[in-house]
């Protein structure tokens, strides 16, 4: 039997954690772009999940918070931008 197994690389949560903040403010930022926001804020969302068993939790927490805030934002911008196109309607000329 052989002991000089190398250790297996780790993951590191508390960068996860980090990224998943990172993107969340970045999806509140871009949520009026649904083809932006959508991408960044499942990341985010991803991440932010994946960060939760870091020692930095509360940072996985909050980019959890917004990530979700921003996914929910693009989802509402994408079905009025749906409706509009349907209809004809733009909003700003009105």
């Amino acid at each position: 039997m052989d002991n000089n197994t190398s250790p297996t690389p780790t993951e590191n949560p508390t960068g996860k954690a980090t990224a998943g903040l990172v993107l969340g403010i970045i999806g509140m930022l871009a949520w009026f772009l649904p083809l932006f926001g959508f991408p960044v804020t499942i990341v985010g969302l991803v991440m932010s999940l994946k960060g939760m068993k870091s020692t930095s939790r509360g940072t996985a927490v909050a980019g959890l918070t917004l990530s979700i805030i921003g996914l929910v934002l693009t989802i509402i911008n994408s079905a009025i931008g749906a409706y509009q196109g349907a209809h004809g309607q733009n909003w700003i000329q009105q």
